[in-house]
């Protein structure tokens, strides 16, 4: 059994995670057409509920149903479907595993619904096709009021309906991250200009989280190391967020990387792996707990044992774990129970085109979580027959979404 990683850890606020192994966020696409949670979603976190992951936390839950990350996202912005998300938080609770709900909006790389033009903190387009068909619009400084009500407001909804803690994705090219990239933020006043502008509207929606949660619910942040695009969030740029985030008082930093562009994320672009060829931030970490006092979770590129105990030895607090869970729903227990790390397929083999490379990454993995919430087993093997499947079912599903304004 591993003593270091089934160590309890307790978090500033006080709330405490049963051990040190998380399921980072993943891409689960389950939700109703309206997003509310449904029992397909229920049914797959029943089953990471055993897993023997500590913390589960959730895919993205949107802050806004005219933004979508992706098709069959779910949606928190009022509160009447209160009951299903309780029925979602007590899935997770009957096995005393903690779930935290990640709170995101896409900004100019929303996906869904195809006809509405997608908002950013500059009228810039994202530079991967597919994503800068339309170019989108700067939001105003009446429109970022109003987004900072509406993670707080989402924060509050989970906290009542039963989650555990709130976790602010500002990583991966999500709007958030756009804010704190010089690339797609060239906005002239408060919210841009520097990086102290640039990081503003991710510490004011922080502070506005924790107000609306309370200061006992743990308010987290998933952070990019760097954007790993030329003129994009550069890691010295990110250690000052680390810090500023340090001063805000937060509870956990979860550690990843890239955009859409690069998505370092999916393991397609990690120049900053350790030596033993895990952890794909692993160097940044080192950095972030040098300069800055605040609890730190660490994901990408993990599989054995022996590397996360080794990154807890020098400081990390959790360990996240998200695409071995989509092929071995049961990882984590197995580490913790200190047997052989399960082998997991390769993958469809890359192109060579990183942006494309990344997807299909998203689309494999993603039909597993589907096969699992159907009482599947997860496949053996996974090419790009795989991929083709899953996309044209993730095609299917973006078809179909219906977005109900409200």
């Amino acid at each position: 059994m591993s003593e270091t990683l089934s160590q309890q850890v307790k978090l500033p606020c006080g709330a405490v995670l049963p051990n040190r192994i998380a399921k980072a966020g993943t891409s689960e696409q389950l939700a109703a057409r309206d997003g509310t949670p449904t029992d397909a979603l229920r049914r797959l976190y029943a089953v990471w509920a055993r897993s023997g992951a500590g913390l589960l936390i959730t895919g993205n839950v949107m802050v806004d149903r005219r933004s979508l990350v992706e098709p069959r996202n779910v949606i928190l912005d009022d509160d009447r479907a209160l009951g299903e998300f309780r029925a979602w938080t007590d899935t997770v609770h009957a096995t005393g595993a903690r779930i935290w709900m990640q709170v995101n909006h896409p900004g100019r790389v929303g996906t869904v619904p195809a006809n509405r033009r997608p908002v950013a903190p500059s009228a810039t387009r994202e530079p991967v096709p597919g994503f800068n068909l339309r170019k989108p619009r700067e939001l105003s400084g009446t429109d970022i009021r109003q987004l900072i009500a509406r993670y707080a407001r989402t924060a509050e909804l989970a906290v009542a309906a039963g989650f555990d803690g709130v976790q602010i994705h500002a990583a991966h090219g999500f709007l958030l991250s756009q804010f704190l990239s010089p690339l797609a933020n060239t906005r002239t006043d408060h919210y841009g200009a520097d990086a102290a502008g640039r990081r503003r509207l991710l510490l004011e929606i922080v502070a506005a989280t924790r107000a609306a949660a309370g200061p006992e619910t743990p308010v987290s942040v998933k952070l990019n190391s760097a954007d790993f695009q030329r003129g994009g969030l550069s890691e010295a740029e990110s250690l000052d967020v680390a810090r500023a985030l340090a001063d805000e008082g937060i509870d956990l930093l979860e550690i990843s990387g890239g955009t859409y562009a690069e998505p370092a994320m999916e393991g397609v672009h990690h120049p900053g792996r350790r030596a033993d060829g895990e952890a794909y931030f692993a160097r940044y970490a080192e950095k972030v707990r040098a300069g800055a006092a605040i609890p730190l979770m660490l994901t990408g590129g993990l599989r054995t044992r022996a590397a996360m105990e080794r990154l807890v030895a020098d400081g990390i607090d959790v360990v996240g774990l998200a695409r071995p869970m989509a092929f071995v729903p049961d990882y984590p227990a197995r580490l913790l129970a200190g047997e052989p790390e399960p082998l997991l397929p390769a993958g469809p083999k890359p192109t060579g085109y990183r942006p494309i490379d990344g997807y299909v990454q998203l689309a494999v993995h993603n039909h597993q979580f589907h096969r699992i919430a159907a009482g599947r087993a997860p496949q053996v093997r996974a090419g790009y027959g795989t991929a083709l499947r899953a996309i044209a079912t993730l095609a299917k599903a973006a078809a179909s979404q219906i977005v109900v304004p409200r």
